[in-house]
């Protein structure tokens, strides 16, 4: 088959790779039908190379046909519809039936004391074949798997496998008070799909945050208060508080993460490391890391007293220096973590069903097929051509 794969920093191609066979009688076989390009794949463009190793098969946004299936599966069956959630979890353990399925039990990846497998996503997280790609193995064939209608286009599905839940999850963590206040930093998919859902579920205000005019603009569509960082920079924070009675929003959401904008001391570190050999870029990062903070630092400034700070944004670093003495002084409550993806599912799925109230639809900037995934690689992390979402098509 046909699959993206990594080769290096800022290397992803299209190669021939052997097909995926079931090897577990739970496992399924899914025919890709189309595969999201995630904001989080470009820290594996980027900085998370010392963790990849060439050939190595990307993605997890996936969804498509199932092709076959293990003697024990019953939950699907050749030819349904389904989603393919990020997180690899069996759906049965402890950490599962808490709802918790980044946790999961079974598949944590215990040499690096991490949590639940990822498809496409480093030996962090098990080294799972990706589905940016034509087929798919998918373990936990009877629990994992999202079965979904025929019928709508792919589009109003595939989010089912992360930005969907990441964003929801995101929106249930900041606790936004019924016509209360948000700020969401970073207008990429998770930032944007973010701001939709929460004026969905009675955020009074939502003010976005970015430097990107397409992305802007297209929050601003939504009916989101946009503020441009490169008009504000280092008076974000007080723009935020005119906004909101000088208080700052109730609740501020990163879904921006360890590549902010800004911090050029911490970027130029992770350049530096990714030039190290990878048995020794991985002792640093394990030990030394740091993160470009920015994103997060701007939220504990603008978050209210009292209020909630959600980081969706993926972090990395081992020693990140936080301001404990200002989130104490300032009562911050804070969440994070992988989308417990099967959780959400339940709550998002009825608003894509009939009508499509968070536009999900026209949510994607661009459809491309996947001979064309390592250019759309590079033109998303430069920010280039209104590019926010692509989806693959094997």
């Amino acid at each position: 088959m046909r699959a993206l794969t990594w080769q290096g920093r800022r290397d992803v191609r299209v190669e021939t790779v052997p097909d995926p066979v079931v090897q577990d009688p739970t496992d399924i076989i899914v025919r890709i039908t189309s595969s999201g390009i995630c904001g989080s794949d470009l820290h594996l463009y980027e900085v998370l190379g010392p963790y990849l190793e060439p050939g190595d098969i990307l993605g997890h946004e996936p969804m498509g046909i199932v092709e076959e299936t293990g003697p024990e599966v019953t939950a699907v069956r050749r030819g349904d519809r389904v989603v393919v959630p990020f997180n690899v979890s069996c759906g049965a353990c402890f950490m599962c039936d808490q709802g918790l399925q980044s946790q999961c039990e079974t598949t944590q990846v215990r040499k690096y004391g991490s949590g639940a497998a990822l498809f496409g996503y480093t030996k962090l997280y098990g080294q799972v074949p990706g589905g940016q790609a034509e087929f798919l193995r998918v373990p936990f064939g009877n629990t994992l798997p999202v079965k979904v209608p025929e019928g709508p286009p792919d589009d109003r599905f595939v989010y089912l496998s992360d930005v969907l839940p990441t964003a929801w999850q995101a929106v249930e963590y900041a606790a936004v008070p019924p016509g209360g206040s948000l700020t969401v930093l970073g207008l990429g998919p998770i930032g944007d799909m973010a701001a939709r859902i929460a004026l969905h579920r009675g955020a009074g205000t939502v003010i976005g945050v970015d430097l990107v005019p397409d992305r802007l603009r297209r929050a601003a569509a939504r009916g989101v208060r946009v503020l441009d960082l490169r008009e504000y920079g280092k008076g974000l924070g007080d723009a935020v508080r005119d906004l909101t009675d000088g208080r700052g929003t109730d609740a501020v959401i990163d879904a921006v993460g360890m590549e902010a904008h800004g911090g050029q001391v911490a970027k130029a570190g992770q350049w530096a490391v990714g030039k190290l050999p990878d048995p020794a870029a991985r002792v640093l990062m394990e030990r030394a890391g740091i993160d470009r903070l920015s994103a997060l630092l701007a939220a504990v400034d603008m978050v209210r007293r009292g209020g909630t700070v959600s980081v969706s944004g993926v972090y990395g670093g081992a020693v990140d220096p936080l301001p404990l003495l200002k989130m104490f002084d300032k009562q911050i409550q804070l969440r994070m973590g992988q989308a417990n993806v099967r959780h959400w599912v339940p709550a998002i799925l009825p608003l894509l069903v009939d009508e499509d109230p968070l536009g999900v639809d026209g949510f994607a900037t661009h459809h491309l097929p996947l001979a064309d995934g390592p250019k759309a690689y590079e033109t998303f992390q430069l920010k280039e051509d209104g590019m926010v979402k692509t989806l693959l098509t094997p």
